[in-house]
């Protein structure tokens, strides 16, 4: 632990900074991964179903491959996701045009209609978070969180410079750890 001096000083402070930011991130981290864990906002989806509609939509039509690299999912995990959606009405399944033994998953109008009340309520909460702070603040947060979770992109194998990171933690047993490449 530094001192009060030190962390006056610049490498001090950036320091108590650091593990500021550390213990902040966690705690987001903690909050947002187990927040209504069955379902989110009350609308009857859990947040990794919520994360799978808003992947698809980014990414738009997709092969449950993909969608699971881009969810850090199993294929089996991903396609249990998926098969809820699907049964919801939020998502549907295709042949692939060009070759049939790939299944392309589509956002549905009412998906689409889904996510769209679910990231109007979210951006309110966030909105309403932002209220209090100024205009340079705002934008530096949204900054450093994109830079951190391109830093834990690159960790998992997501990104350029992963594998530098890839052997400082291994997974806990039991855990299987997707990477995407």
């Amino acid at each position: 632990m530094s001192t009060k001096r030190e962390e006056g000083t610049g490498k001090g402070r950036l320091e108590a900074d650091a593990e500021a930011l550390h213990e902040a991130l966690s705690e987001l981290v903690r909050v947002y991964q187990f927040r209504d864990r069955d379902r989110i906002c009350c609308h009857g989806i859990s947040v990794t179903q919520c994360y799978a509609l808003e992947a698809l939509l980014r990414r738009g039509p997709s092969s449950l491959n993909d969608l699971a690299g881009e969810l850090y999912l199993d294929k089996s995990t991903a396609s249990r996701v998926v098969t809820v959606l699907e049964k919801k009405g939020y998502v549907s399944r295709a042949s692939h045009a060009q070759d049939g033994r790939v299944i392309v998953l589509t956002v549905t109008a009412a998906g689409r209609r889904l996510n769209g009340l679910i990231r109007a309520e979210l951006i309110a909460q966030a909105r309403h978070l932002l209220e209090g702070f100024e205009p340079d603040v705002r934008k530096g947060a949204a900054r450093l969180i994109r830079s951190v979770a391109k830093a834990a992109a690159a960790r998992s194998g997501a990104g350029a410079g992963a594998e530098a990171g890839a052997a400082c933690c291994p997974p806990e047993e039991g855990v299987q750890i997707i990477r995407r490449r």
